[in-house]
């Protein structure tokens, strides 16, 4: 398989993190944004945009969180039930259209060069104020609980990982008013296979 990867992507992150973790391997082709490669890769990303899965029959599965579910068949990754399975995808579902939208374009604010004309202090602070919230809701899920769904990780804890892991460091968050939470980012670095983000 190949994988279209931008390396400072939290999406490509959660792909190259459970490739790491199930011991499946692709070889990637890095494109970032500003590089050359990316302009002469988007004719083979169906949506213009990192990540994409290139499986070993040619065919180009685009957006990180589908590309989980594919790579989670079989796996202790996806839940065997029907009902977990379905809360897996709700968490997903959430992350994408919830969590990216804040807590990454906070940290794109405060990381891309051209992202920085967006970072006024006006909107670094609502985004600052809808992230903690969200980041609430997972503290409140996992105040009694080690994962977002059953008994072990699934990839619902693997898609919220990767930009929650760095919302501190990149974000800005403070992660201290959430101990459940930092617990949570704990156990999923502690997971065999485990790779950074600049891995």
């Amino acid at each position: 398989m190949i994988l279209y990867n931008m390396p400072s992507s939290g999406n490509s992150y959660k792909v190259r993190l459970l490739l790491g973790l199930t011991g499946q391997s692709a070889d990637c082709v890095d494109v970032e944004y500003g590089d050359v490669a990316l302009e002469k890769a988007k004719a083979a990303l169906p949506f213009g945009k990192a990540p994409v899965l290139v499986l070993d029959d040619g065919t180009a599965l685009p957006e990180s969180n589908a590309i989980l579910w594919y790579l989670a068949q079989e796996t202790a990754y996806w839940p065997t039930t029907p009902l977990e399975q379905a809360q897996t995808l709700s968490w997903m579902f959430w992350e994408q259209n919830q969590h990216e939208g804040v807590i990454a374009v906070r940290a794109a604010l405060r990381t891309y060069p051209h992202r920085a004309a967006q970072a006024t202090p006006e909107r670094l602070e609502e985004l600052l104020r809808q992230g903690n919230a969200l980041l609430q809701v997972m503290e409140k899920h996992l105040a009694n609980r080690d994962w977002l769904v059953g008994s072990g990780p699934s990839i619902a804890d693997i898609c919220l990982y990767a930009y929650t892991h760095s919302a501190g460091t990149r974000g800005g968050y403070d992660l201290v008013p959430f101990p459940a939470l930092r617990a949570w980012l704990d156990r999923v670095a502690a997971l065999p296979g485990h790779i950074g983000l600049t891995a």
